[in-house]
């Protein structure tokens, strides 16, 4: 395994993590997490990515189950939560979600019952909320690390000038700043990392967890011949997924994905591991969040770290080539 800092923290974490986004609970049950969870951390992984809302907050108590039942030693892994939505409870009453100071509070401490810790090595506001305050954010993530609740915090899908500001006013009050922001990252979905973030990874140093390598399964070829039952558009209550990944480009896409198909063969590997690996090459990238729904998944995706020094310059000019940059590329 790789290891690399967390942008200019003194953190190293795998190149590959392990997410436990609509599979946890959904398709993998118990056991079938606990597999996949100690697959990864024998290959290596040591971050492991979660948050409050994945399935009510039962995505959270599953990894905290598993890792008790692993006896993980807690210096050797790292977990992260992500707060907005709350888990449902309470009737989503206003004050058991959004970024209020009361709820980054309590949504922390529910966070360690859920996993059976006592901090959380990351912890991400969700979603950028319309009546947030930069400076209750700010403050109320300093005392959280203050207190040791947490060691590090973030975002997750902020807009880069709402970053800046939270890294101006942590500067200004000499405040813990801001040192993660975890943005979806795969080759449909690039100018947010590779353009809007830039400045914020090259002069401010924040590190990058990115998700959705795969485009939930399109650049795995998952979904060439279409949309078939037993795969994560298909999920209970992830039907929205459609609308989401494809966003009126499913030929577009699914065109695309298949141009890959001879790249990969040339190197001897799936589409999935180039997918995976293509992420990999970004150094602003600390790790890649997988989110496999079985042990053998996850084993083939991991393998993905070996095919980085393979894509050579003509390797990544036909990947270009197949996909252009945020996938504008026509179907056919």
């Amino acid at each position: 395994m790789e290891y690399r800092r967390l942008g200019r923290s003194g953190l190293k974490l795998s190149a590959l993590s392990y997410g436990s986004w609509v599979t946890f609970g959904t398709i993998l049950d118990d056991a079938g997490a606990r597999d996949c969870l100690a697959l990864a951390y024998d290959r290596g992984v040591n971050f492991f990515d979660s948050a409050e809302v994945y399935l009510n907050g039962e995505a959270e108590r599953m990894l905290g189950r598993a890792i008790k039942a692993l006896r993980w030693p807690r210096d050797t892994f790292c977990v992260s939560s992500k707060v907005l939505y709350g888990t449902g409870g309470e009737g989503g009453r206003p004050t058991a979600r959004g970024l209020s100071r009361k709820h980054l509070v309590e949504a922390c401490d529910q966070a360690l019952q859920r996993f059976g810790l006592d901090y959380l090595d990351l912890y991400l506001c969700h979603r950028p909320d319309p009546d947030m305050s930069i400076a209750e954010i700010a403050w109320t993530m300093h005392s959280l690390v203050q207190q040791g609740k947490i060691l590090y915090w973030g975002t997750s899908e902020w807009p880069a000038e709402d970053i800046a500001a939270l890294i101006a006013f942590a500067a200004a009050h000499r405040l813990v700043p801001p040192q993660v922001e975890q943005p979806q990252y795969n080759l449909f979905h690039r100018h947010r990392v590779e353009t809007e973030y830039r400045a914020l990874t090259q002069a401010h140093g924040i590190g990058l967890t990115t998700w959705s390598p795969l485009a939930s399964g399109v650049l795995a070829g998952r979904y060439d011949t279409g949309i078939s039952p037993g795969t994560r558009m298909t999920t209970e209550g992830f039907t929205w997924l459609q609308d989401f990944v494809f966003a009126g480009r499913q030929d577009a896409m699914i065109a695309a994905s298949r141009r890959l198909q001879p790249i990969a063969d040339a190197l001897g590997i799936s589409r999935a591991q180039l997918a995976i690996a293509w992420c990999l090459l970004n150094p602003a990238v600390t790790t890649v969040v997988l989110g496999a729904s079985s042990r053998a998944q996850l084993a083939h995706n991991l393998d993905a770290l070996t095919v980085v020094p393979r894509l050579d310059e003509a390797a990544r000019r036909a990947i270009a080539a197949a996909v252009p940059a945020d996938g504008r590329a026509e179907a056919g």
